[in-house]
């Protein structure tokens, strides 16, 4: 049982190729190459408050309480001290280089894309048959039956119906184009009349439209996604450069020794 339990490191590279793991893991070691090359071309620095920071952050974030919990911590990660040290400095130029490249960037893109961050509250029930889908808009019109009764009446999903066919607050990435369309277009409070899927004809009751505000979190997320959409450009370019198109094997020789690999599985484990 003891020998079951001590894993050497070829045998940990071995069940990454085996799991399908190793583009993940080279991508995760391409990046933080570029990261830590263009920090210091651009000439970013990192003061020991912000890294104090950063680690206090990442103790209290993995429920880091006392000195024996993290030394158990760093031991299940296979992380030293010095390994530690280097994965908070990362989280720290990583975030200062985003902020570099981008924060000025961020407001610029919400406003070309404010569609997109708009968000409905809304009601829905999905049937099988479009007329009868019709026939209860119209009675809905009428004043004839409610939406809460033909959720209660035609939903089978149980807990949907009690909650009253209630999707919650989406956006439009959430929602098929066509509905989309249809339910962004509507004066809340509205049912929309019955939009016809694949999954069947939807009655939509459009419960209030949000218009997106640019807080703290939304703007934190575009940051994010435009700093991911710029590694995956640089990661474009430089296999471009390469004679050996990425990832296949012959360029995984080429790029990264088996060290590389297994520091790159310790950042993934430590997020």
């Amino acid at each position: 049982m003891s020998d079951m339990l001590t894993v050497p490191q070829d045998e940990i590279l071995k069940q990454i190729k085996l799991s399908c793991q190793i583009p993940s893991v080279v991508e995760g070691i391409i990046n933080r190459k570029i990261i830590l090359q263009t920090a210091e071309e651009v000439g970013i620095k990192v003061e020991p408050e912000e890294l104090q920071q950063a680690a206090d952050s990442l103790r209290l974030m993995n429920n880091l309480t006392s000195a024996d919990v993290t030394w158990s911590w760093l031991q299940k990660h296979s992380l030293s001290l010095d390994e530690f040290e280097e994965l908070v400095y990362f989280t720290v130029i990583s975030s200062k280089l985003a902020q570099h490249l981008f924060v000025d960037k961020v407001e610029p893109f919400f406003v070309e894309h404010q569609i997109d961050y708009a968000q409905v509250v809304m009601y829905e029930v999905v049937l099988d048959d479009f007329d009868l889908a019709m026939e209860l808009f119209y009675a809905l019109g009428e004043g004839e039956i409610s939406f809460h009764e033909i959720a209660h009446q035609y939903i089978q999903d149980t807990e949907l119906r009690r909650k009253g066919g209630y999707r919650g607050i989406l956006n439009r990435a959430n929602l098929k184009p066509e509905i989309s369309a249809a339910v962004f277009a509507a004066t809340p409070p509205q049912v929309v009349k019955p939009i016809l899927t694949s999954m069947g004809a939807h009655l939509i009751l459009v419960e209030e439209l949000i218009e997106p505000q640019l807080g703290e979190i939304l703007r934190l997320k575009i940051l994010s996604n435009l700093f991911s959409e710029w590694l995956v450009y640089r990661q474009k370019e430089l296999s471009a450069s390469s004679s050996t198109s990425y990832p296949n094997m012959s360029f995984l020789r080429q790029r990264l020794s088996f060290e590389n690999t297994i520091e790159q599985l310790k950042y993934s484990a430590s997020f």
